[in-house]
This record gives C-alpha cells, structure tokens and sequence, in this order.
C-alpha cells in the first residue's frame, strides 16, 4: 500500500509493514525534549516511584530555556530540579544557561534530530524538527514520563494533507511569509493531522526557512509538519548529526486528506494581525500601524540568516524613538557567530538591546514584557490575547525584514520603505 513519508516513518517505529490514518498504536521514540516549563510536571511524577528505570535517559534533551536566565525564584528553582534530575540519572543532554539554546534551534544544530525519527517533545513547537523529514510533535508532560519508562509513546496515525509550493519567492518574502500565507488559507483545518510540505519552492529556502515553515505547523492544528529530505538537508546534517539516519519519501501515489497548490511567485510580505496567527494580510493592505516594541528572535526567527537579514535593513539607521527593538539569537552558536561577523554591533548602533537565547519575549515571560494598550511586532508564532503580556496589547507577526524595517519606521511597513 503507498505511504506518505509520515506513515512510513509511523510504521518503521511501530514494527508494521504500513499504518493507516486513524490507527492508534503504540510507537518506539528515537528523542524527547522538555524545558524549564514541562520538564518539573514529569519529573515530579518520576519522583513518587521509588526506584524508577529510565529506558530513554540517554535519549532526552531537557533545555531550561522558557524563563531562563532565571527571571525569579521560582523559575531558579525549576531549574534546579532539572539539574539534581540530571545529575542523578546521569542526563546526557543537559544544557543550562552559557550552553543553553532556544530548544527547537539547538536540537538541530547539535545534531540531535534526525531524518526518519519519531520525536516528542513537552512544547507544542516540536513539530519543527519536522524540517529535516523527522515525524515529530508536542506532547503533555505526563506523556514524557511514559516514554521515559517505556521506551514508546501512543499516537493516532494523522491523515495528511500535502501542500504544494509553486515559484520562486520575490525579494522580500522569506519562509515566515509562505507559513503566514499558508495560515490564512488554511485556517484551523489541519486539526491533528500531517502537513507535508513540498513544490519548487523549497529548493529557493534555506534550512532556516524551513524550521520556521514546520515551526508554525501546530498554528494550524497540525499534528506534525514535515519536509522530504534533499540535498540542502544532506548539506545542513553534514558534521552535525549525532546518530545514524534513514531518509524516508512519500510514495508518487499516496494517498492524502487533501492537497493544496499555492503560488508563491507573486506573493508580498505577509504579517499576521491580532489575535491570531491565521489573521493575515499583505503589509501593503493594511495601513499605516504604529508600534511600541519590535522584537527579533524565538524558535521561529531567532536563526542566523534572520538576524543578518534584518542587520542588512538596519545597518547605519536608527530604531524610531517610540520603539524598543529587542533582539535574541537563538542559541550561543548563533550568537558567537552574529558577535564575530559584526551583525550585533550593527544592532547596538542602531539602539536595539541584545537578549540571551531565551523564549522569554515569545511567552510574555520576561526580556520583553507589553503594557496594556502597547503594540509589538514579533518574529515569534502566536499572537494570542496577551501572548506577550498585557491582555489589552496586540500582537503582530512578521518576517524579520518586516519587523526590521518597522523597528526603524515607528510604524509596520515594508522593507523597501526603509531602504
């Protein structure tokens, strides 16, 4: 029977031959992922077994990176937990603050998630790891715990929908425009099920653009997003992965829930408006919009090409007096390396402030916190009633080069209005 690249990597992991949507089954798990959020929830619950075997200990990345550098007490003593966890099982993958990255963009880089993987994660954003052609996607913390113990996690086999990119991208349209696009056309409709993303259009996108595609996925109710591997997949893996691969394509006549065809040839910066990530509109469509904080960072922009992209629109300007621009590379790679080719200097001559890797802003935790009536400009996912703080601030999607161009402007626009 043909299989779509998810239920391929689904029944390698489930010791079947072929899986089919709607089947519940109980699947091996290659690697896991918490933070300083979920991981207390299951090592609490570890905790009330008096001697407890964890058969995936070696296979388990806790990242302390949601409130991390420590906002306050509480947050210090989440990660304390982790760390004595740690230490105590002797947790290889333990990465606190100085080693410490944004999990979905250090997991990557460190070569820890691979194509042909099953991979859960206690964040709804697992499913990024999606771009190097790994089934991945987020789970409850309880979840983690079971796999921890067991070795295997129970999931529903999706049903999947394949879109189909065509063109290639204008100048100014990066991958946070295409997943925006995609968002506004598709809605919640991918409620638990498979987004393959494929078309010509990949092959003009660098693995940064493709994190940031399968990033978004779960803003559409997707149970997992995921890109066939190629050769710039090959390029970006090479010196990086930790464990042999399998790669792993669709069948030419699988069959899918629904396909979808979207020309991108044409298409202009996109921006999401309040309070959904689905809420989108071309930047030219939507007036002059004035603005309080742009912040440039997160698991879904935080990666190096976003930060040189929108280093190049800022270079020799200066943020508009009204706004604070916050920016946040997302792992100390990205940020050694955006040090060393002057990318931040760029940004501290403008008048920005350099955060540490952190998804503070992103959850309005800490580092970039909205006063009522404020209004920010995010290269993060959500924008949610008061994802970033205040319940009455608003919230707005972009691309880097948008957010860049705004951060200088005072207002959203378009990149060409600033240079």
């Amino acid at each position: 029977m043909a299989q779509t690249i998810t239920e391929k990597i689904i029944a390698r992991h489930t010791g079947k031959k072929t899986v089919s949507p709607g089947q519940h089954l109980l699947a091996r798990v290659d690697f896991m992922v918490a933070n300083d959020i979920t991981a207390p929830l299951f090592i609490n619950l570890l905790s009330t077994i008096s001697a407890p075997r964890l058969k995936l200990k070696n296979r388990i990345a806790l990242v302390p990176d949601h409130f991390a550098p420590n906002k306050d007490i509480k947050s210090a003593e989440n990660v304390k937990l982790l760390r004595r966890f740690s230490r105590r099982f002797h947790i290889k993958y333990f990465f606190e603050t100085g080693r410490c990255g944004i999990e979905h963009c250090l997991l990557p880089e460190k070569g820890l998630v691979l194509p042909g993987e099953l991979i859960c994660g206690a964040d709804s954003h697992t499913c990024t790891y999606g771009a190097v052609g790994a089934v991945s996607f987020g789970v409850g913390s309880t979840d983690i715990a079971g796999a921890l113990l067991s070795g295997k996690i129970w999931l529903r086999v999706p049903e999947t929908i394949k879109i189909v990119y065509q063109g290639k991208p204008k100048k100014w349209v990066y991958g946070k425009d295409i997943i925006l696009f995609t968002l506004k056309n598709l809605g919640r409709t991918a409620r638990y099920r498979a987004l393959e993303f494929s078309g010509e259009t990949l092959s003009h996108l660098d693995m940064n653009q493709r994190f940031t595609i399968c990033n978004m996925a779960i803003e559409a109710g997707a149970k997992n997003g995921i890109i066939e591997p190629d050769r710039i997949t090959l390029d970006y893996l090479k010196n990086r992965a930790r464990r042999r691969y399998k790669i792993f394509k669709s069948d030419p006549n699988a069959l899918y829930k629904d396909i979808k065809i979207y020309d991108i040839s044409n298409l202009e910066p996109q921006i999401a408006l309040p309070h959904s990530p689905s809420n989108v509109k071309s930047v030219n469509e939507i007036g002059k919009i004035e603005v309080d904080q742009v912040f440039i960072g997160s698991c879904t922009n935080g990666w190096y090409s976003d930060l040189k992209t929108a280093a190049e629109i800022i270079k020799n300007k200066k943020v508009a007096d009204s706004v604070r621009l916050i920016v946040g590379p997302a792992t100390p790679e990205i940020y050694l390396r955006c040090l060393k080719d002057g990318i931040l200097e760029t940004f501290l001559n403008a008048g920005a402030v350099i955060s540490p890797p952190t998804c503070g802003p992103c959850l309005g935790g800490h580092m970039g916190v909205l006063a009522s009536k404020e209004r920010a400009v995010s290269t993060t996912n959500r924008n949610f009633i008061g994802r970033m703080g205040h319940p009455d601030s608003e919230v707005y999607l972009a691309s880097p080069a948008v957010a860049a161009a705004s951060a200088i402007k005072g207002r959203i626009c378009h990149p060409e209005e600033v240079l």
